[in-house]
């Protein structure tokens, strides 16, 4: 189906100010050629400026409100900003101290399994765990903390975010 230059016109027209060039010396040439898109472009241009000209005051509770939705919102990206920057510390520091003691560990099980007498797969398999358990240790850790946090922070916040709606 294809579309006639009227509607294309209104759609142009619809879209305000702003527009590129191409399609703006078409639509000028067409509200020079087209009396009716003329005064359709005259009729939207006129509602545009008594809109414009309405004064628009804010109820202050609803100044409140914003305010303190986006003050509660900025604390929340700065909350979010500096547990990201822990994190990636963090993440810094752990790769650091495996990237120097997994050597040292490794002749040290490897050192201990020779005294002991023991396979090789039962000294590899005993540096994996101390390698991989604290870190899972951590992790559970970490993420009932963080479940504990969230829990706590709807408790405090979510009767205040609720009344805002």
């Amino acid at each position: 189906m294809k579309r006639n230059a009227h509607d294309e016109a209104r759609e142009l027209i619809a879209l305000g100010e702003g527009l590129p060039d191409s399609p703006q010396v078409w639509l000028r040439a067409h509200l020079n050629e087209c009396e009716p898109c003329r005064d359709y472009a005259e009729a939207v241009n006129g509602a545009v400026r008594a809109l414009r000209s309405l004064p628009l005051a804010a109820d202050a509770r609803l100044v409140r409100a914003t305010q303190v939705r986006v003050r509660f919102h900025a604390a929340r990206l700065r909350e979010t900003w500096e547990r990201m920057w822990m994190v990636a510390m963090a993440c810094l520091g752990v790769g650091l101290s495996a990237t120097l003691t997994i050597p040292f560990l490794w002749r040290l099980f490897a050192w201990m399994g020779e005294r002991a007498g023991v396979s090789t797969l039962v000294w590899q398999a005993g540096f994996m765990f101390f390698f991989i358990a604290p870190a899972l240790v951590v992790s559970v850790l970490l993420l009932a903390r963080g479940a504990h946090l969230a829990d706590a922070h709807f408790t405090n916040h979510g009767e205040e975010s609720l009344q805002w709606r």
